[in-house]
């Protein structure tokens, strides 16, 4: 793949996203940020539509949807005359006997979700995707969590405490939702919304080390 390499100033980049992870995680590699924010009022054309396809894959729906952040954020900057950055969107997903949960719209969602999820084992991937000039680079990482057994009540306390909410799955691997994993089998990063490793690489790809 013949990508032109970013600027020898060891720019920063734009990340097509609100999550407060994610950025968090940015900085835990020393990576420089610009939130690009799309359009998702209510009653106001979305800029991205996260809903998957019929029959399409979770793997390739996560694939698309962190892949169409990219792209989108590309051209939203364009549009505002923005300088040019390398631009960063992610997508991370709980997936769980084939289906994707997504994030629950209410506190009944969320107890439903967590119901489901105790006591088993589901997978949690997050895509990640750079868009630099023309060349779209996505990579993604796939991690195993084991729920233990949940009781009711503590499924409802969880959820009044609201953490569950705009939370792929109704849970936080770094908050109060860590006491329900028994075991993780791949990427705490990953699962936390923006894997480490996987973004250290794809960014050094286009010729931005972040060490």
């Amino acid at each position: 793949m013949n990508i032109e390499n970013v600027p020898a100033e060891r720019p920063s980049v734009y990340l097509a996203s609100k999550s407060s992870r994610r950025q968090e995680l940015l900085r835990q590699l020393g990576v420089e940020f610009t939130q690009l924010l799309m359009r998702e009022t209510a009653g106001r054309k979305r800029d991205i539509v996260e809903t998957p396809r019929k029959d399409e894959l979770p793997l390739e729906y996560i694939k698309r949807i962190a892949r169409t952040k990219a792209s989108v954020g590309w051209d939203l900057m364009g549009r505002r005359g923005l300088t040019p950055k390398p631009m960063l969107g992610a997508d991370t997903e709980v997936v769980l006997d084939g289906a994707v949960l997504g994030k629950p719209k209410d506190a009944a969602g969320a107890v439903e979700m967590l119901r489901g999820l105790s006591g088993q084992t589901h997978e949690v991937s997050t895509a990640v995707a750079v868009r630099w000039n023309k060349e779209i680079i996505i990579t993604v990482s796939s991690s195993r969590v084991t729920f233990r057994a949940l009781a009711d009540d503590e499924i409802e306390r969880y959820v009044a405490t609201s953490e569950p909410f705009d939370k792929a799955g109704a849970y936080a691997i770094q908050g109060r939702g860590a006491a329900f994993i028994s075991h993780l089998d791949g990427s705490y990063s990953g699962v936390m919304g923006l894997p480490l490793f996987e973004t250290a690489e794809i960014l050094a790809k286009i010729g931005f080390p972040v060490l």
